[in-house]
């Protein structure tokens, strides 16, 4: 909509909004984006002028002091590579490193996966998770019908990651819908009432499933879970697009963690699986994704990398490479992987230990409730089973802030903060009664 001029207006200026004119291309009052939660968090808590004050809501993992992480083996990697005489630095393929699509390919699947054995697998390296994500909905739009653009539905948890939802209807799917996923009352994950969402998608659906570290909260399928799911996924010839943001982050295991990925492989179904190694290796400026499709036979291959290959000329060209050369250099040697793995699993233990007093400390102040679904969830996530009022009550009186939905960043607790942060929740949960 156009607004009325103020003041004189020049001879020959064009108006009703006119490139001539003084109305700017960029001014859409009526469909501004409302600004994420995280953001607003975020945002809240830099206005917050209180010195204790304490940020639960961030992506990072935070160590002991309160800052962003590096990994020691990581810092000494990038080191070599840039006292390295021999490295010479070029523009990447647009599909990435070869070594780094390589190895991503492979701690996802199993160095021996028949997919990989049978070359029906494509790796693209993209900028960060998010463009794995938005390459897969792509990709998607036209690969269940060639003569027509595919726009879904594709479901998506309850909760999930705000952005996802976005990011398919950037890519002009616009069906998006949601299966039921976290149960408030249990502070658990609801088995019975997700397969009842996902019985009645349609043919074709795609389903956007986690397969480890759910974010925001911390609660992911057990195997025994994922081979009921993975049946009904077959039976209803729905599409699996998986989710791993932070291999190895939820149990300390390479493998563990991509085992959902693996499984749905070994079941002999086509997916989407995007991939990010920023949080577990440390390179929160770098965006290392990758993302993965297995194909049901080789013969797709070149065409859907050829379609790929379109799609990202079109979104970045290339992916930057000093991110990816770190983890391929990780992933390429025995003795840095297990040095990296070493390191990862102290992180995890961390935060394991970080879940087990913050219970304890809640049940000694006799907060209401039971508290065991901190330790039964994993990663660096949390879901408190706080409601909204409560997650007011700790940002307003005692300048704890928590995303809306009660979720938390586990690794932002530390001994400094512990302490009063068990306090505060009592007190949300006592003076809300």
């Amino acid at each position: 909509m156009s607004r009325p001029s103020s003041g004189h207006h020049e001879k020959g200026v064009k108006q009703n909004g006119d490139p001539g004119g003084h109305h700017s291309a960029f001014t859409n009052t009526d469909s501004a984006a409302a600004a994420s939660p995280e953001t607003k968090l975020l945002s809240a808590f830099k206005k917050d002028t209180r010195a204790r004050k304490v940020y639960l809501g961030g992506r990072e993992y935070y160590n002991e002091e309160g800052k962003t992480f590096e990994l020691r083996l990581v810092g000494r990697i990038k080191q070599q590579l840039s006292a390295d005489p021999t490295f010479c630095p070029e523009y990447p393929s647009s599909l990435g490193l070869t070594e780094f699509t390589r190895r991503a390919t492979e701690v996802a699947l199993g160095k021996s996966s028949p997919a990989i054995v049978e070359n029906r697998v494509l790796g693209v390296q993209t900028p960060g998770f998010t463009a794995a994500v938005r390459l897969g909905a792509e990709l998607l739009r036209h690969w269940f019908n060639v003569s027509a653009a595919w726009c879904g539905p594709v479901y998506l948890s309850s909760p999930c990651d705000d952005s996802l939802a976005g990011i398919f209807q950037a890519a002009g799917i616009e069906d998006i819908r949601e299966y039921y996923y976290w149960d408030v009352k249990q502070r658990g994950l609801c088995l019975e009432k997700l397969l009842e969402d996902l019985e009645g998608a349609p043919a074709q659906s795609v389903v956007v499933l986690s397969a480890s570290a759910h974010y925001p909260t911390g609660a992911d399928l057990s195997q025994e879970q994922w081979t009921v799911i993975t049946q009904l996924l077959k039976r209803r010839r729905l599409f699996p697009f998986l989710l791993l943001p932070a291999q190895a982050l939820c149990y300390g295991d390479l493998i563990r963690d991509a085992w959902p990925v693996q499984h749905c492989a070994s079941q002999g179904m086509e997916l989407l699986c995007a991939q990010s190694f920023s949080q577990c290796f440390g390179l929160y400026g770098e965006a290392v994704g990758h993302l993965l499709c297995v194909l049901k036979q080789n013969s797709l291959l070149l065409s859907v990398q050829s379609h790929a290959d379109r799609i990202v000329k079109s979104l970045w060209a290339q992916p930057s490479v000093g991110g990816a050369h770190v983890v391929a250099t990780v992933l390429c040697n025995p003795a840095h992987l297990a040095e990296w793995q070493g390191e990862v699993k102290r992180m995890v233990e961390r935060c394991m230990l970080i879940r087990d007093i913050l219970r304890e400390k809640l049940r000694l102040l006799g907060a209401p409730g039971c508290w065991d679904h901190l330790t039964q969830q994993g990663g660096l996530y949390c879901c408190t089973g706080l409601n909204d009022q409560q997650v007011e009550f700790l940002s307003r009186n005692r300048h704890v802030y928590l995303l809306p939905n009660g979720c938390l960043n586990v690794s932002a607790i530390n001994g400094g903060n512990l302490e009063y942060i068990a306090d505060s929740i009592h007190l949300a949960l006592t003076t809300s009664l």
